[in-house]
Formats: C-alpha cells, structure tokens, sequence
C-alpha cells in the first residue's frame, strides 16, 4: 500500500502508519476517528479517467488504487458496486427542478449500499488473518457482512438489536452468520460487540470505529461522477444514521478533487429522521462532533437509528466543508416517499432509503434547490429490507369473487 501516506486523527491530527494503529488514534480512545491519506500523485500515474474508460470491470474494484488495500488483495467474488444511476425526470418535474439522479444501491449483492463497505472488510481482515470478523448492525450492515463473508468463506459474528427487522435477520441466518441479539439499541448492540471483538481478537468492521469502511463507502462518489462525465453535480441528498455514508460520499469527492477529475464540491445534504435527528441538532446549533451527547433515537427508519452516531466528525464535517445542509423528516414523510420515489422512478426504497428523497422533497418544498441545479439522491437500500414498512405506506389491494362483475366495480373505485 505504497499510495497510502498515512492515518490522520481527525481530533489531534496525529498521523499513524497503517500497521501503528488498526482502527483508532491511541491518544483519544474510540472517539479519535482515523482518516486514510493518500499520495495522489503516485495514484495519478496509476489510474485515470483515461484508464477507466478502457476498463471494462464495472465493479467497485475498478477503483483499487484508490482504496486502502495491497494491490495483489483478492476482492470477494460478488458483483459489488457499479450500481445504477437513473435519471428521473418525472420525479424532477414534480419537485420544479429540471436534473434529478436517483443512485439505485438496492442493486448491490445484499440490497443496501453497506456491501461497498463490507467488501473492504473482508480484505482487511484477510489481509490481517483474522479467524473472525465482527460488527454491529440495524440488520444492512450485517446482512453486507455476512454476504461478503459467505462469498469467501470468512467466519463472522453479528450483533444485532432485538428491533432489527425480520426480513434482515432472515438475510444473516441464511448466510450462515452467528448472530446474537441485544436486549437494548443499536448502540448497545455496538458497544457490546467492541467488547467481544476486543475480548476475543476478532476483526472490526463497526463504521465509525474501522477507518477503512469510510474508503469502502466513497466509491459511490466515483461512481456518480464517472456516470455523469466526471461533472460532479450540484448536490447529493443522502440519509444519516451513524454517518459513516456521508463521510465516505465526502471521501470520495475529496478525492476527485485532489486529483483533478471534478472541479467542484457538491452540495452534501444529509436527512436525519426527526426521531433520530443528533447529527442535525449539532449543526443547526453549531456543536463541535466531540461535544455531542446521546439521544434517545426512535424511528420507523431503523438503518439511521443511532443515539450517539459513530462517525459524527465526519458525517458533519461532510454537510459543513461542503456548504450544504441537514435537514429533519418526520417518520410520516419518509413512508410518505417510499410509495412517491417507487412510482416516480421504478426504484422501490427501504424507509432509511426514502428518508434521503422525503428531505429533497422538503428542500424543494422550502425553496433551497435552484431550478437548474443537477441533484443525485443516494437510495441506500431495497424496500424488500422492510416490507411491513413499506405496507404502512401505501392502502390494501381489493379482493373481489371470481366473476369480471366483481372486476368492474374494483376498476370504478381505482
């Protein structure tokens, strides 16, 4: 890994070598988030959009010599990344912009976008020869993980809040995961399963705390701007639980622009649920990330459900150096745009994956987005996560006898 220079605190700015620190500074605990950096030009004599143009692997390994692992590293053997970006113009015309994106991740092997992050975890943890991989999870996370590990094999453990939804607990178990349910939070959930990892030597995975799932997740950022012709575009909507998502979004632009591929940052707007809604406080109220507190987090979005999110550093550094903005959606007008975002553009979102289009909607509505701007929503996971979920968000199908009588009175009440 001769392209990474270094691991950065982003507390004290303290610089680590790879193999001096594994996950995060010493001198801060698990508050002192490390952040990779690179050695752009060596980076440049090795990739290009000249190069990518040429390279016909569309997986998010198109981009390793950007990412924190050794060149020779065997990636897991499931499609990850080069997911979909669809324009949705029906969608635009209703919200009175004229360029609107939706970045389809309920594509990726999982359904949710946290397989980018995953797929580097196993790397790092093969590349380290841990027996064991480890994380916490609403139920994405972990179903990313167990995947990946499956793919190759890998041994992994999952702890879990007892609230996760079935259908991703069903998704773990027949990857063939331990995994372990927590009579508490997500949090508890996290704060348990560092214990054992440490306890035990297992691999972490838990974003937040590993500095190298940030690496995985900014691919997207490669992605959406590569899918637009390297014209970054003018803003990029994404949900916010633990904010390891939008950190890695910025990551990723941060990256583009060091090495000249774009020639400007987007607009980074991170949605928070109005139950789940810490990271938005902080910055509407100007609070430094280390002088946040927890909340008691409850929402119907359960994948950005955190009391005391983990990659808060990042996730507001991403909205603040980036001039853009949170902004709050109540419970109600995420299941809102589940039905909303699926009938405008095909594309069928689990709560968490809505709440990053309910606050488009809701910019639009306050008159934030200009007209002519370029807008990419980040739909981070398939509905099919939460079925009972996207249930609530729409009415009950007619049940009619078997006679096309029966037929025509339903068509008269559609």
């Amino acid at each position: 890994m001769d392209h990474v220079k270094f691991l950065k605190c982003l507390i004290c700015a303290a610089e680590y070598q790879p193999d001096e620190a594994d996950y995060v500074c010493p001198k801060h605990g698990e508050d002192g988030i490390l952040d990779v950096q690179y050695h752009y030009d060596l980076i440049s004599s090795r990739i290009s959009p000249a190069t990518l143009a040429e390279d016909r692997n569309n997986t998010m390994w198109r981009y390793k010599a950007l990412l924190p692992v050794k060149p020779h590293s065997l990636e897991p053997p499931l499609t990850v990344g080069g997911t979909p970006l669809y324009k949705a113009d029906r969608l635009a015309l209703d919200l009175g912009i004229k360029h609107l994106w939706i970045k389809d991740e309920g594509r990726e092997p999982s359904a949710s976008f946290k397989d980018r992050a995953s797929a580097v975890a196993v790397i790092k943890a093969q590349e380290q020869g841990a027996e064991i991989i480890t994380t916490a999870s609403t139920g994405n996370a972990g179903a990313a993980l167990a995947a990946l590990c499956a793919s190759v094999g890998q041994k992994n453990v999952i702890f879990l809040p007892e609230s996760a939804p079935p259908a991703k607990v069903a998704q773990l178990l027949v990857y063939g995961s331990s995994v372990i349910m927590v009579r508490g939070s997500y949090d508890d959930a996290f704060a348990l399963c560092a214990q054992a990892a440490k306890e035990f030597g297992w691999y972490n995975r838990n974003t937040g705390y590993n500095p190298y799932m940030s690496e995985g997740k900014k691919t997207a950022s490669y992605e959406i701007c590569e899918q637009l012709n390297w014209e970054a575009p003018d803003r990029i909507f994404v949900s916010v639980g633990d904010g390891c998502i939008i950190g890695g979004i910025h990551k990723g632009l941060r990256d583009l622009l060091a090495l000249g591929w774009i020639s400007k940052m987007p607009k980074i707007m991170g949605v928070q649920a109005a139950g789940s809604a810490a990271l938005y406080d902080a910055w509407e109220k100007g609070i430094k990330a280390i002088e946040m507190v927890p909340i008691m987090a409850h929402t119907v979005a359960d994948s950005i459900s955190a009391g005391l999110p983990a990659d808060r550093i990042k996730a507001l550094a991403a909205v603040r150096d980036s001039e853009g903005a949170f902004i709050k959606v109540s419970d109600e007008e995420i299941l809102a745009a589940i039905p909303k975002l699926a009938r405008g553009s095909g594309v069928f979102a689990e709560p968490a994956a809505a709440a990053a289009y309910a606050g488009l909607i809701k910019a639009s509505q306050a008159n934030l987005i200009h007209r002519e701007e370029k807008v990419v929503v980040l739909a981070t996971g398939s509905g099919l996560k939460d079925i009972a979920s996207a249930r609530k968000s729409v009415g009950e199908p007619i049940v009619v006898d078997r006679n096309l009588d029966e037929v025509k009175k339903a068509l008269k009440k559609i």
